[in-house]
């Protein structure tokens, strides 16, 4: 089986929407090298640099609408950039050596360990998911991700049920599961990543205590203790009641996928449903967890 490759020329100020962009569209990796030799110095603590001018590949699958991942990204190009634009195919080897380079394990606050089957995970952590991404969006290693796994971490799940409304390869949800949660309803509008949810549930031996709904399938009637919404701003902002009203009083909800200069115009979307209570933020990417709020209770 061969892949699709596609490469352009970039700015390092383009990487993170571009990256972001790419894998919501299907990559199954990004990732970016110097397009001009350029050294990099030390960085400082907590850095983590990137070349000024970058040369970014993305690899899809094989049967990848061409045509649909230029049009997404084209609007963020400039003429000389959409000039360098090349696919090219990648035989199955060469994107499995790929693969392994750029995926690496991931603990998140000692309690989660995030690693493909070819990783050993360390002792004594309170939950373990090995993860193949397959054809859906999800590692880990992304901010918007990250943020979320790591707020997870940090929470008591016994007992609680959760949604992951664009669940991707189900990362969300089977570290939920993991780490204890009783139920979780993974939602997502490409019947892809409700396959790599099933492969990747089966592959860490969860049955039974999860469903998988496209939009169309998921009943409205669902509730929920927790729901988590790793998408995009508009989509965010688009389904504001419709995602509030999901939850069971006082349930949180957890919305990543949004930029620094987009939390504010999400947060006012749930403004009238959601009392916001934390905000956290990595590479200029925003998590926002909130509270529903139970009428006539004080804000």
């Amino acid at each position: 089986m061969a892949y699709l490759q596609l490469k352009v020329q970039i700015r390092e100020d383009q990487f993170s929407q571009l990256d972001d962009l790419l894998s919501r569209s299907g990559a199954l990796s990004v990732s970016a090298m110097d397009a001009e030799d350029q050294p990099i110095l030390e960085p400082k603590p907590g850095e983590t640099p990137l070349w000024q001018n970058l040369s970014l590949t993305a690899l899809f699958p094989a049967n990848k609408n061409q045509a649909k991942v230029i049009n997404r990204i084209k609007p963020h190009l400039n003429e000389t950039q959409q000039a360098s634009l090349s696919w090219t195919e990648v035989p199955e080897e060469a994107w499995e050596r790929a693969w392994m380079q750029h995926y690496q394990p991931i603990c998140f606050a000692e309690q989660l360990w995030v690693g493909s089957t070819e990783h050993t995970p360390p002792d004594a952590l309170k939950a373990i998911l090995f993860l193949d991404p397959g054809l859906a969006f999800g590692t880990g290693s992304h901010p918007t991700t990250y943020l979320c796994l790591e707020w997870l971490s940090t929470q008591d799940l016994i007992g609680k049920t959760l949604i992951d409304y664009g669940c991707g390869s189900g990362i969300l949800m089977l570290a939920a599961l993991k780490l204890g949660a009783h139920f979780g309803h993974g939602v997502d509008l490409d019947p892809q990543a409700l396959t790599a949810t099933k492969d990747n549930a089966e592959r860490n031996q969860i049955q039974g205590n999860f469903s998988l709904d496209l939009p169309d399938t998921f009943s409205i009637e669902t509730r929920a203790d927790i729901l988590i919404a790793n998408i995009l701003a508009n989509p965010l902002i688009e389904l504001a009641h419709f995602l509030s009203s999901l939850l069971n009083p006082k349930g949180k909800i957890v919305l990543s996928g949004l930029l620094h200069e987009q939390a504010a115009s999400v947060k006012k979307a749930y403004a009238l449903e959601i009392n916001w209570i934390n905000q956290h933020e990595k590479d200029g990417w925003i998590c926002l967890v909130g509270e529903k709020i139970v009428a006539n209770s004080p804000r």
